[in-house]
C-alpha cells in the first residue's frame, strides 16, 4: 500500500484541494508540502521536511486528518485506519509559500474601516523570521474564536503587523461571509468612544452595540489606549464580552504586554492569555522577495512599464535595514522620481534617492516630489491625482497635507511650493492654514500627518 499511496500522492493532494473546499492559501500552507513516508498497520505516516512546521502539526492533524483519510480512500479505493503527521529533521528552507493570486473580496461583512486590497496573505512574503506569525494568523483566520484567542502580534513599526491584520480580515470576509468582522485602529476606537461620551454622532449604547455585535475584532496599534483611563475601561469590558462569547480578538502592538509599565494588570493578563507572537526584521533574501512583490503590485497598477533591475533592488535591500515600510517607501520614491523627472531607474538614481539613508551624516534633503510620492502611497492614490485639478475630498485633503508638510519640513517659500504643486500662491496659503487648523481639532488628520512624517523618516 505504501508504494501505491506514494505513486498516487500528487493525485491525492489534488483531490484534497479540489473536493473539500480548502482555500488555496490554506492548502499551500498546511498540505502542499506533506509527503508520504510509510504505512504501518493501516496507519499512513506523513511528514514535512521543514522543521519549522513542527509547531503546526497538532493543528493540521486535528483539522485535516479526516479529509486526508477520505482523499486517500477515494483515490486508491482502500480504507485506512489513521493518519500520523511528523517532521523529518532536514535543512530549513526558509522560502516563502507559493500562492495563487486571486481577486480580493473587500468583504461586505467588514464592519470597520476599509481594508487595503494589497494586504492579503497572498502578498505577504514568508521567511524564517515571519513563518510562525504567518502560520498563527492563518490558523486564526481558518478557525476564528477556536484557537489562539486573543492573538497578540507585536514588533517594531513597519515590519508587517498591519499587513497581517488586514490579511486576517480579508480571509475571513472572503471565506466565512456570515461572520461580522471589525478592523479598526486604536485611535478610531478611542475617537468613537470620545464621540459617544460627548453624545456626538454615536451614543454610548450605539458604541457598545457596534463593537460587541461582531464575531471578529481586530485592533491595530493597541498601545495607544495605554494611559487613557476611559478608553482602557471600555476596552476591558468589550474584550471580556467578546472573549466570553468565544469571539475572535486580534491585537497588534509595538511591544509585548510585559513591557508596558502603565498598562493595567487586568488588561495585561487578558492580552497574555492567548498567543503572543513577534515579528522581526527580514533578512536580505526576504527583503529582495518583498521588493519584487511590491514591484509586481505597482506594475499592475501602472499604465506604463516600470523597469527595475536586480542590481537596483539589491542596493535598496542592502541599504534599508530598519523595516519593510521603509523598503516600500524607498521603492515608491524611486519610481516617483523616475516618472517626475522622466529618467530611467538605475543605480545612479537609486543612490540619489536613498542618499539620506545610505549617507546619514549628510544633511537630509526632503523634496516636494518625495513628499507627494509618500502622501500618495499613504492614501492609496496616484501622484498624478495629487498633481491634478481634482477637488473631491479624497484627493484635496492629501494634497493639502502634502503642501503643509512641504512648508514645514523644507526651506521652500510658499511661492516655490505653489510652483512645485502647479498651483497658485493663494491655494497653498489656504491649504497650509486648513491643515494647521485641522491638527488642533481633528485627531484623525493629526494621526495621518504624524504617520506620513514617520514614513518620510523626518526627525524633528
Amino acid at each position: 500500500m505504501k508504494d501505491l499511496i506514494i505513486s498516487k500522492w500528487d493525485s491525492i493532494l489534488e483531490f484534497l484541494r479540489t473536493q473539500y473546499d480548502i482555500t488555496q492559501i490554506s492548502f499551500n500552507m498546511w498540505l502542499k508540502n506533506l509527503k508520504c513516508r510509510d504505512v504501518v498497520d493501516d496507519k499512513v505516516i506523513l511528514y514535512f521536511e521543514d522543521p519549522n512546521m513542527r509547531s503546526n502539526i497538532s493543528f493540521i492533524q486535528n483539522k485535516y486528518s479526516n479529509y486526508i483519510k477520505a482523499a486517500i480512500a477515494e483515490v486508491i479505493d482502500t480504507e485506512i485506519a489513521d493518519i500520523e503527521i511528523t517532521v523529518d529533521r532536514q535543512e530549513e528552507s526558509g522560502s516563502k509559500q507559493p500562492v495563487e493570486k486571486k481577486t480580493v473580496n473587500t468583504g461586505s461583512n467588514n464592519q470597520g474601516i476599509s481594508l487595503n486590497p494589497d494586504y492579503t496573505f497572498d502578498n505577504f512574503v514568508v521567511s524564517r523570521n515571519s513563518q510562525m506569525v504567518y502560520a498563527a494568523a492563518l490558523k486564526v483566520s481558518e478557525a476564528p474564536g477556536e484557537i489562539y484567542n486573543p492573538l497578540y502580534i507585536y514588533g517594531d513599526p513597519g515590519l508587517g503587523k498591519t499587513h497581517l491584520m488586514h490579511s486576517i480580515a480579508h480571509y475571513i470576509t472572503e471565506n466565512t461571509p456570515d461572520l461580522k468582522v471589525m478592523y479598526v485602529t486604536s485611535e478610531t476606537f478611542t475617537n468613537e468612544l470620545i464621540d459617544s461620551i460627548r453624545h456626538g454622532t454615536i451614543t454610548p449604547t450605539d458604541f457598545r452595540n457596534k463593537y460587541r455585535n461582531i464575531d471578529v475584532l481586530l485592533i491595530d496599534d493597541i498601545q495607544f489606549i495605554i494611559g487613557k483611563e476611559s478608553t482602557q475601561e471600555e476596552f476591558f469590558h468589550t474584550f471580556n464580552y467578546l472573549y466570553e462569547a468565544k469571539k475572535q480578538i486580534v491585537l497588534s502592538s509595538d511591544k509585548p504586554p510585559k513591557d508596558f509599565n502603565k498598562l493595567e494588570d487586568r488588561l495585561r493578563s487578558r492580552f497574555e492569555c492567548g498567543l503572543l507572537v513577534d515579528i522581526t526584521s527580514p533578512d536580505y533574501e526576504t527583503k529582495m522577495a518583498i521588493l519584487k512583490k511590491k514591484l509586481e503590485i505597482k506594475q499592475s497598477e501602472s499604465a506604463s512599464p516600470i523597469i527595475v533591475d536586480d542590481e537596483v533592488l539589491s542596493f535598496i535591500a542592502k541599504s534599508i535595514t530598519i523595516n519593510i515600510r521603509q523598503l516600500e517607501g524607498a521603492l515608491t520614491k524611486l519610481i516617483a522620481l523616475s516618472k517626475l523627472n522622466h529618467v530611467p531607474i538605475n543605480l545612479e538614481l537609486a543612490e540619489y534617492a536613498l542618499r539620506d539613508i545610505v549617507f546619514p551624516d549628510r544633511n537630509k534633503t526632503i523634496t516636494p516630489e518625495f513628499i507627494i510620492a509618500v502622501v500618495a502611497e499613504h492614501y492609496n492614490i496616484s501622484v498624478e491625482e495629487i498633481m491634478s485639478q481634482k477637488r473631491d475630498k479624497v484627493i484635496s485633503v492629501p494634497r493639502q497635507i502634502a503642501m503643509y508638510i512641504t512648508r514645514k519640513y523644507t526651506n521652500l517659500s510658499q511661492t516655490e511650493i505653489a510652483e512645485a504643486f502647479k498651483r497658485d500662491h493663494a491655494t497653498v496659503i489656504h491649504a497650509i492654514k486648513k491643515i494647521q487648523s485641522d491638527l488642533s481639532t481633528n485627531p484623525d488628520i493629526e494621526a495621518k500627518v504624524n504617520v506620513i512624517v514617520k514614513k518620510l523618516n523626518i526627525t524633528e
